[in-house]
């Protein structure tokens, strides 16, 4: 069976970024961060969550731990206003859907912020491209290839 496209622009982009890390698909039926962990058997708080806000019409990425919930007010002290992305303004600007946005692999360079919470785990999943593919990394390489900021999110 062959790969899905957007899976493969999410391995070259991997490559690039120089992540060491394995790329899964799980079943289509994963799509909260509490399945995703049951599937990978880990714990919830290891699957960083790539939510994608809009920022007054610039994009803004929260890679937040499965345990938590952004708290919009919270995060805006740093950022400024934030609403939830809708479809299109995801697609535009990660090239990706929602529920498959991942860490990398965009058009243009994304600000992104993490989670502190997700240091915790050795291992963190995070989505690969696409609503079925996750990819395993550390913390530390995330930071690394996506120049995120640590930033309390909730």
């Amino acid at each position: 069976m062959a790969e899905h496209p957007s899976i493969t622009r999410f391995r070259e982009a991997l490559d690039a970024a120089g992540g060491t890390g394995e790329i899964r698909v799980l079943p289509d039926s994963v799509h909260t961060a509490a399945l995703a962990a049951e599937a990978l058997g880990c714990e919830v708080g290891a699957i960083a969550n790539s939510l994608l806000f809009d920022a007054e019409g610039t994009p803004v990425l929260i890679l937040t731990s499965g345990a938590h919930r952004v708290d919009t007010a919270l995060v805006a002290r740093t950022t400024g206003p934030l609403t939830r992305a809708d479809k299109d303004f995801v697609r535009a600007h990660t090239g990706q859907v929602i529920g498959g946005v991942s860490p990398l692999g965009h058009p243009a360079p994304i600000r992104t912020y993490i989670d502190p919470w997700l240091r915790r785990h050795p291992v963190v999943w995070a989505a690969a491209g696409h609503p079925a593919a996750v990819f395993s990394t550390t913390f530390d390489e995330l930071v690394r290839m996506t120049g995120a900021t640590e930033l309390e999110v909730a």
